[in-house]
């Protein structure tokens, strides 16, 4: 099977079909949840405190769940319509913008606490158009320069990928530096043919001493069992029983707290028909024969 990068462009590839295909695929489910919770990990972000988080790709809001169950306030930029629309059906939390990142980020500086993204960035390197400004060379560098400015200093952006060959790592790699970033690849079981994960952890900025600049180990085996994976990635935590970073209890979902948070996240939105806040919202209404 082709590489999907090499079919046609994400806009085109991720269409209504394909969006909601890959969305409800519960392999992709459990996959994306793996390495998102990889990225975190390598993200190493400050435990127990808050944090404003950038997904890079964001696609129908995979990711964006377990950013969401984390206690992380998040946005998600993809450049497919699709993929966003599934996202709003399905109700993410976060705030959603259609962007191609190859023409860069228009985020004012250091506005981010961080940042992640899962199986996007090898999209770069293919170029639609022989222009210069399309090449991918150039789109990488207007993606890194703008990513570089949207994060603060110090932070972390790990990106998962899966490059084709050592050449597109290496090509990858020495524009992020270019850009002013710090860190390096990261590889996850590289004995392994199919558990076998890529990640480029880059660093901005040189405050927090030599350890937080450390670039991570990658994890040594031959991966994790599918059963296993199963089990410690794609179980969800009862959201009654979370509390978010600051160690407030979150609000039950379908309770009058939730439903007021959905409500003013519509109306930012610009969504029309929002129904008005009463004492009757929330309130479960009496079943009568």
């Amino acid at each position: 099977m082709s590489r999907p990068e090499l079919v046609a462009p994400p806009e085109i590839y991720y269409g209504d079909s394909e969006a909601k295909k890959y969305t409800s695929n519960s392999r992709n489910q459990q996959i994306q949840s793996q390495m998102t919770h990889r990225a975190l990990e390598l993200l190493n972000l400050p435990p127990d405190q808050p944090a404003f988080l950038l997904d890079i790709g964001c696609g129908s809001g995979l990711s964006g769940e377990i950013l969401d169950e984390e206690g992380y306030e998040w946005v998600g930029v993809d450049i497919a319509p699709s993929m966003l629309e599934v996202a709003l059906e399905r109700e993410v939390e976060g705030d959603l913008f259609l962007q191609d990142i190859g023409q860069g980020f228009g985020f004012r500086p250091g506005v981010f606490d961080g940042a992640i993204s899962i199986s996007v960035i090898q999209w770069l390197l293919n170029a639609e158009s022989s222009h210069p400004t399309s090449s991918p060379p150039h789109r990488l560098t207007r993606f890194f320069t703008t990513l570089h400015s949207a994060l603060r200093s110090p932070s972390r952006a790990v990106l998962q990928f899966y490059p084709s060959s050592d050449d597109q790592i290496e090509l990858i790699t020495s524009i992020a530096q270019k850009a002013g970033f710090g860190g390096g690849v990261v590889v996850d079981y590289p004995n392994s043919k199919k558990a076998r994960k890529v990640f480029l952890c880059l660093f901005v900025g040189g405050g927090g001493g030599a350890q937080s600049r450390e670039l991570p180990k990658g994890l040594d085996g031959e991966g994790i069992e599918e059963s296993e994976a199963a089990a410690r990635f794609e179980k969800r935590r009862e959201r009654e029983r979370k509390r978010d970073k600051s160690g407030k209890r979150k609000a039950v979902k379908g309770g009058k707290d939730w439903i007021l948070k959905k409500k003013e996240l519509y109306r930012q939105r610009g969504k029309e028909d929002v129904p008005r806040d009463s004492k009757f919202t929330g309130r479960k209404r009496r079943i009568t024969f």
